[in-house]
């Protein structure tokens, strides 16, 4: 059994898919680990380190990728891709195993089961306590909270905590985090340790006292005597909201919005287009200096004005886009990626050999194409 570990080529990205450690523990289990040349160097690995724990370095990355029964990536792949993206280079049976984007890209995925290669999907791992060392959609999102918050705090023309001098006090900067989900829920501690005034919104009720144990203060809205409805689905993710809800929310982030200096945006819906939350008015009367950082830009953007991977000035508000801040700390984002990877192929290994149990929920529930036929995964 052949393991490879693929070197990204995707533009900005610096996480690799396994490291030293990893590798120690996959050949524990029996497996041959090839590494494509310069893999981790990004992540601050050298090739060496991987020698020395018993991987081989491969050049080519056509060798490797015929050879490998198993392929760990951070990132899917694509007709006409380079390197180890490039869909053409991968042998038919191959279990791929990465951030493969099957909301978004189901055309892709087409292409992916065409050329018979079984690929599986860690955003995909469902949410259940034995889980929880594979989730790898919560490892990296934990550090791009993190990020947000560290970027917009070096871009404020001002000082994040308060300051008391002899010449007079500085008042601690205002953040507000809008999603209290993993990104949210740390971008709220990372805001606090930083000494701001932290606020928090979420549609769900349910989150308050998370955001309270932070520090935080909730912001809440007003519901309708008549509406009962939950504002979570069954795995706790935000559901669409009703168009009253909305225009009452509208008016609550409004005022709210337009006294901070910094606004962390992280609200996602799995499978669709990311609410928008901040309209044009609300940028226009922000705070001169403000600081947005959009961490839905990929899927659309919490911020109507939002450019994904651009930095726009309007009115002097600052408006960011990132699509990967985890790459920015890519040495932990690489550490915590590749535990989660080795965590979930261990189930798929039994005696040194591949055992693909559909029977168990996490193998199911993440299976995208297999023997040339797309799975029907959850939207």
């Amino acid at each position: 059994m052949e393991i490879g570990i693929a070197k990204e080529t995707k533009a900005l990205e610096k996480r690799v898919a396994a490291t030293p450690e990893t590798v120690k523990k996959f050949i524990s289990l029996g497996a041959d680990v090839k590494i494509e040349k310069d893999a981790g160097i990004q992540s601050n690995i050298l090739d060496s380190e991987y020698e020395k724990a018993g991987a081989k370095i491969i050049s080519d990355p056509m060798e490797l990728l015929s050879n490998s029964d198993i392929v760990l990536k951070v990132n899917t792949i694509c007709n006409g891709g380079k390197g180890s993206d490039n869909i053409e280079l991968y042998k038919k049976n191959t279990i791929l195993i990465g951030f493969l984007k099957p909301l978004q890209d189901k055309q892709n995925i087409k292409l992916i089961s065409q050329k018979g290669i079984n690929a599986f999907a860690v955003e995909l791992i469902p949410r259940i306590s034995r889980a929880q060392s594979m989730d790898a959609l919560s490892s990296q999102s934990n550090l791009a909270g993190y990020k947000a918050v560290i970027n917009a705090a070096n871009m404020l023309s001002k000082a994040t905590p308060m300051m008391i001098t002899a010449a007079g006090t500085i008042a601690p900067a205002k953040i507000l985090i809008i999603g209290a989900g993993v990104a949210g829920l740390q971008a709220i501690a990372t805001a606090k340790r930083l000494g701001a005034v932290v606020s928090a919104f979420d549609v769900r009720s349910a989150t308050k006292e998370q955001v309270e144990s932070l520090g935080g203060k909730f912001i809440e809205v007003d519901e309708s005597p008549s509406n009962n409805d939950s504002h979570e689905d069954s795995r706790g993710y935000a559901k669409t909201m009703s168009a009253s809800y909305k225009s009452r929310q509208r008016e609550v982030l409004y005022n709210t919005i337009i006294k901070q200096n910094i606004v962390i945006t992280t609200a996602l819906i799995p499978g669709k287009e990311a609410p928008e939350l901040i309209t044009s008015n609300m940028v226009n009367d922000m705070l001169q200096g403000s600081i947005i950082i959009d961490l839905a830009a990929e899927a659309g953007g919490n911020c109507k004005l939002t450019k994904l991977d651009k930095a726009l000035v309007v009115n002097g508000i600052t408006i960011m886009g990132p699509s990967n801040l985890p790459s920015e700390v890519a040495q932990d984002a690489s550490s915590l990626y590749a535990k989660n990877l080795f965590n979930f192929v261990s189930l798929m290994i039994q005696d040194g050999n591949i055992n693909l149990d559909f029977n168990d929920e996490i193998i199911k529930m993440s299976c995208v194409t297999y023997k040339s036929k797309i799975f029907d995964y959850k939207t």
